[in-house]
């Protein structure tokens, strides 16, 4: 009805016929694009994950999901060269792999790279697992526990220990849940995407590790590749579960675009580095040190404002230990109070003995990469013992000086008399007009050396002439 109505308005034939063809056809062109969404052509988004897993790196993996699933692009490769990292980071990124709309493949490369500790769990979560050559994986044991990598937590089906052995203590105890607690978390990931479970809880309870070809005949990954065009032609065609539903990978030939972490990701990973946190901390306690302790200079508060403020933010990113906190405050506390109340070096030294120990603890994680050096605690403990020392020797010099204001300052100095009368004498003394008394009589013109001050007057005595013991009074003996 409605093609006829509009036939009878349109006068040509030819104008008729081709509107007629737009609109059977239109729908039919119309339904054969491509919808929008994660299956976009041709289009694949790599985020390279390479040092440590923190902060910085939760926020850039959780970008460049984002930004593919925005983009409609077909999968994300993790590429990955990691030692470990936090535990919060960590999970952070596998919610965001779990809950990403685009299938994710992790894959550790180059040749030589790693997937070490929170790695492998990432490696575990991930839609596709693929390594390359010469590259491994494992050593997932939680070591924020206090013991060390490799030590074998006891497994829930041992028998019980002798009677004579003690009770397990605290430390083991806790140990023990946080091994639990990880081995059931990798386990599910296995079952969740149906690889090798029981070597992922070996993994965690003996920290043991497998090279790329033995990971693979274990089905612990899905696929060797040596470089990122053969990962994506091997998984082609490869079905997956993607938020529960299956989603066949079309990636032969797609383009790779690299996501680059902004201003935004490499500020962050700037300043939850432990070292940088530090160093923040000393800047942000010295500015405002020395802002208080001279009023109105201005620039070392707002500098040692903006700094303590970020070195606060980062460290409430990072595991803090807060006893190690109190001993790098206290130990500043000590070097400052060293420069104004010496000590003959006993508060400075205690000060950067409770600053070097505090700032070896101060990180409460033994993740690789997250451990402040001990060479840069060492450096930043002699230099701050430097400054506060150079400050000593300052006080002590200037303590040494002589007085050149006040009462002490006028013992010793020379004043000249410019006359006399009945009450005494007045001299000049450093441009400034006094009543004087002398210990013998002045004359105009003399010069005077000054031995105190009474109220406004000055005790004088003249530098030639009569020096008698005798006082005067208005000039007369």
């Amino acid at each position: 009805m409605r093609l006829a109505v509009l036939s009878a308005l349109l006068p040509r034939p030819a104008l008729r016929r081709a509107l007629a063809w737009l609109l059977c056809c239109a729908p039919a062109c119309i339904a054969a694009l491509p919808a929008p969404g994660w299956g976009a052509p041709g289009t694949v988004t790599q985020v390279t994950i390479d040092g440590p897993i923190g902060p910085a790196t939760a926020e850039h993996v959780r970008r460049g999901l984002e930004h593919a699933a925005r983009d409609g692009h077909r999968l994300v490769i993790l590429q990955m060269d990691t030692p470990g990292g936090l535990d919060t980071s960590m999970r952070e990124i596998i919610k965001t792999v779990l809950a990403s709309p685009v299938p994710v493949a992790s894959y550790v490369a180059p040749g030589g790279a790693r997937a070490a500790s929170a790695g492998t769990y990432i490696l575990y979560a991930s839609h596709v697992a693929a390594m390359a050559p010469g590259t491994n994986l494992g050593a997932a044991t939680p070591v924020a526990i206090g013991g060390p990598p490799g030590g074998e937590a006891p497994r829930p089906s041992a028998p019980p220990a002798s009677a004579q052995a003690p009770a397990s203590a605290p430390g083991s105890a806790l140990e023990r849940k946080q091994v639990n607690d990880a081995v059931a978390y990798i386990r599910g990931l296995a079952q969740l995407r149906g690889r090798n479970a029981d070597w992922a809880e070996r993994a965690v309870r003996e920290a043991i590790s497998l090279p790329a070809a033995d990971a693979l005949a274990q089905r612990v990954i899905d696929l060797v590749a040596p470089d990122v065009d053969s990962l994506l032609r091997q998984i082609d065609g490869r079905t997956v579960q993607v938020q529960g539903r299956e989603v066949k990978l079309e990636t032969a030939g797609a383009t790779v675009v690299p996501h680059e972490a902004d201003w935004r990701v490499r500020l962050l990973a700037a300043l939850t580095h432990p070292s940088v946190a530090l160093m923040l901390m000393m800047i942000g306690i010295y500015g405002l040190f020395f802002e208080f302790s001279n009023p109105g200079v201005g620039i070392p508060g707002v500098l040692g404002g903006i700094c303590l403020l970020l070195a606060l933010y980062a460290l409430q990113l990072l595991p803090v230990d807060y006893a190690g906190l109190g001993l790098v405050l206290l130990g500043v506390a000590l070097m400052a109070a060293e420069a104004f109340a010496p000590s003959f070096g006993v508060l400075g030294l205690g000060g950067a003995l409770a600053f070097g120990i505090g700032a070896v603890i101060l990180i409460d994680t033994d993740a690789p990469g997250f451990g402040i050096p001990l060479a840069f605690i060492v450096t930043l403990a002699a230099v701050s013992a430097l400054v506060i020392g150079a400050i000593a020797t300052m006080a002590l010099k200037a303590r040494r000086r002589a007085v050149v204001t006040g009462d002490e300052a006028l013992a010793g100095s020379l004043a000249e008399v410019q006359e006399t009368d009945a009450e005494g004498a007045w001299v000049l003394h450093a441009g400034e007009r006094w009543r004087a008394h002398g210990t013998a009589p002045l004359r105009p013109g003399q010069q005077a050396r000054v031995l105190g001050r009474r109220g406004l007057v000055l005790e004088v005595e003249p530098l030639d002439g009569d020096h008698s013991p005798t006082r005067t009074t208005g000039g007369r003996p």
